[in-house]
């Protein structure tokens, strides 16, 4: 009986989760469209450590305009990252822009044409443009390096 009780109650708590996330990032939405980036930060966190990828692509552009934190740049490729790993087309443009420029991390066309191509996959126009920025400055050598890196890519946790 105290099983089924347990049971019973994960059950509760894990079909209210998703509502309050979404509502969470919803409240981190409203926020920041309030300009008030500090409550912003304060809804997204906590769903970005949890995974979230759009509220850690949000908590990167906290960082990566220094609004409710700090400036941040390299705070904000990590962030990117998290959220590029799992897909999130408009993370993975923002973490290409990062190499391309060198916010953040080492400049890096060959890393912004990688995560440029991704989002292409995707549909993004936007990573087009990017893409096409990054083969500006490679030589035809790395443009098929990075192709074969796009193609290649997987989530860093089914690499190990």
């Amino acid at each position: 009986m105290h099983s089924l009780i347990k049971a019973v109650l994960v059950a509760v708590a894990l079909a209210f989760a998703t509502p309050v996330t979404a509502q969470d990032f919803e409240a981190g939405w409203e926020a920041a469209q309030r300009d008030d980036y500090v409550a912003a930060e304060r809804e997204w966190r906590p769903l970005a450590e949890q995974g979230h990828a759009d509220a850690q692509t949000k908590l990167g552009q906290l960082y990566a305009a220094g609004r409710g934190v700090p400036q941040d740049d390299a705070e904000a490729v990590n962030w990117y990252r998290k959220a590029a790993d799992q897909g999130n087309a408009l993370a993975r443009i923002a973490l290409g822009f990062n190499y391309f420029v060198g916010l953040g991390v080492e400049k890096d066309y060959i890393q912004a044409y990688v995560w440029g191509d991704l989002a292409v996959a995707q549909g993004s126009e936007e990573a087009i443009i990017l893409r096409k920025l990054a083969a500006r400055k490679m030589t035809p050598e790395e443009i098929a390096e990075a192709r074969k890196l796009a193609r290649e890519w997987k989530p860093k946790q089914l690499q190990q």
